[in-house]
């Protein structure tokens, strides 16, 4: 890596295909066509020359993205540059060959774009779904990710844990384009994840939809002097964060567009986990100011806020999570193209100047 090119900020969309009521109309959108609209909005958001594009896996009514590298798969084809992600994949219910042989046929289509994000999973629907016990929610996080690593290692794997068979001297095919294939690790704060992928020298994505970012900065010491005390080299060290957010012509428009879906959808989950108070305007604007979790507003002010990111954390990647409830399709579309012809070039230009 170039020093111009490990001073650049890669920015990206992620999403876990939403499918709420829309707040203004009652209607709800079907699975398929939130589909078809995530492949337009990669498509697009690669000709604005964004770099990554995540979708989350969920398996409820309200998400449509129950199979993230189906759908990155279908634009990977329809794309020339932006990196393709899941944003997670719950590994822990699922069984990593597949995960990597999934992957590694994205790996191909993409011709080396492909990633996996994963993680022990926010969302638990997919435990029962799929046979799994709560009660091992970290043991197979553990054992699955040691399984995944070994596979994307070697071409022939031999490996025997307590919640898989064990596999004795077998390939895993096809192989990924990318050697190795990229695997990142997602935690949503907790410091034994940021030691794990410091120790393991993975890259690491924290989601912070709370609080205050710079919050954070403990979790990133955590994770480098892990990787540091395991030998890995700090300064090829990768950081994302994914946010909610939403871009705008003017922070008045993005405010007003994005306050009621994220209202209406925090409000669902807030009862599933007993959080309390609903979630008001005056929550919102809070958490939309300079210092907030919320990237709500113009592309001056989103810009903004992402280099206060940088200089807080150290971070490498920025996720804005759109739309975190049902929007307009096209208000989606016009974010994604002001966060790559005006958001991502400001943050940039900025940086080359504070750090150049």
């Amino acid at each position: 890596m170039t020093e111009q090119a490990a001073k650049r900020m890669e920015i990206g969309i992620s999403t876990f295909l939403e499918t709420t009521p829309d707040p203004t109309t009652g209607q709800t959108i079907s699975h398929a066509e939130r589909i078809r609209n995530a492949i337009e909005e990669i498509v697009l958001a690669d000709q604005v020359g964004l770099d990554v594009y995540g979708i989350g896996e969920h398996h409820r009514p309200d998400y449509a993205g129950s199979s993230p590298e189906t759908v990155l798969a279908g634009a990977a084809a329809m794309t020339k540059n932006i990196r393709l992600t899941s944003a997670v994949t719950v590994l822990s219910s699922d069984d990593p060959v597949r995960v990597y042989q999934a992957f590694s046929t994205l790996d191909a289509i993409s011709n080396g774009r492909a990633e996996v994000m994963a993680g022990r999973g926010s969302f638990i629907e997919s435990f029962p779904l799929f046979g799994y016990s709560l009660d091992d929610y970290n043991e197979l996080f553990d054992e699955k990710l040691e399984l995944l690593l070994k596979i994307r290692e070697s071409e022939k794997v031999s490996w025997r844990g307590g919640h898989r068979p064990a596999i004795n001297d077998l390939g895993v095919y096809p192989r990924s384009v990318q050697q190795p294939l990229p695997v990142w690790i997602a935690s949503g704060g907790n410091p034994e994840s940021a030691i794990r992928a410091g120790l393991l020298g993975l890259p690491i994505a924290f989601a912070i939809i709370g609080g205050m970012p710079e919050g954070f900065a403990q979790l990133v010491d955590l994770y480098k002097r892990a990787a540091i005390q395991a030998g890995h080299d700090p300064s090829k060290l990768q950081i994302a964060t994914h946010s909610h957010g939403f871009v705008a012509d003017t922070t008045e428009q993005a405010a007003d567009a994005f306050f009621l879906p994220t209202q209406a959808q925090m409000n669902v989950i807030g009862r599933e986990r007993g959080w309390g108070q609903p979630y008001s305007r005056a929550t919102f604007d809070a958490a939309r100011s300079l210092r907030g979790a919320l990237y709500v507003g113009d592309p001056e002010f989103v810009a903004e806020k992402i280099v206060l990111l940088r200089k807080n954390l150290g971070v490498t990647r920025f996720f804005l999570h759109v739309n975190v409830g049902t929007m307009p399709h096209r208000e989606v579309l016009r974010a994604i193209e002001l966060l790559g012809t005006k958001v991502a070039p400001i943050v940039n230009k900025e940086l080359a100047r504070i750090e150049g």
